[in-house]
């Protein structure tokens, strides 16, 4: 079994029969407070979707379709495969205090819910409306996702990197190792051993050699 399997499996994380899950990492403390320890939750059912079928992405400009905010236009800032979820920036927002104390009554703040992907729909960027897409391949070979009113291509999203590099957009500086180098082969494979290369290196005469073993 590979290390990186092993690993996979020590970090899982195993939570009860009836955790409710939520946009905070189980091991996180406003998890735990959410689920204390002997309280049931109702179950929520979650409709299977394959990752091939998964349509928006991180970056995507989408339109709300129901709620509160229905016909607003916003940005995906996070995607939630496992849950249908997806948050839109400054959309579907909650107010709540945060940092409550005796003598404070807290920080009144605004965070964005999770809507459910049927909530959300795709923006054609040819004309700014929302619409149902499909994906296809292209001549040379591309999955790419199309718009099933207009018949254009939708293309994916450019995202920032968490350092703040836009792979697609990064230019090699003067201290960038060029790919030509990267893939130019220097090492030039011999029979000989670290210690017979080093001495010729050296120029270091050695007549004796090593006892042959055999491995059976």
């Amino acid at each position: 079994m590979r290390l990186t399997a092993l690993l996979s499996m020590a970090a899982r994380v195993v939570v009860p029969k009836d955790y409710r899950f939520g946009t905070n990492r189980p091991w996180m403390p406003a998890a735990k407070k959410l689920n204390p320890p002997g309280r049931k939750r109702r179950k929520v059912f979650v409709e299977p979707l394959a990752p091939e079928d998964w349509s928006v992405l991180r970056g995507d400009m989408v339109e709300i379709l129901t709620g509160k905010d229905k016909g607003k236009q916003g940005k995906v800032i996070q995607v939630f495969r496992h849950r249908n979820w997806v948050m839109l920036e400054g959309l579907n927002t909650h107010y709540r205090y945060i940092g409550k104390a005796a003598d404070y009554r807290g920080t009144y703040i605004a965070s964005e819910a999770p809507l459910l992907l049927r909530e959300v729909a795709l923006i054609d960027p040819s004309d700014r409306k929302p619409t149902d897409v499909e994906w296809k391949f292209t001549e040379e070979g591309e999955r790419v996702r199309v718009s099933l009113r207009t018949g254009r291509i939708i293309p994916k999203p450019v995202v920032e990197r968490r350092d703040g590099i836009v792979p697609q957009q990064w230019k090699d500086g003067p201290k960038d190792t060029s790919p030509e180098d990267t893939l130019e082969k220097t090492y030039v494979p011999s029979l000989k051993t670290l210690e017979e290369e080093v001495m010729e290196k050296l120029c270091i005469q050695e007549d004796r050699r090593h006892k042959r073993s055999y491995w059976y």
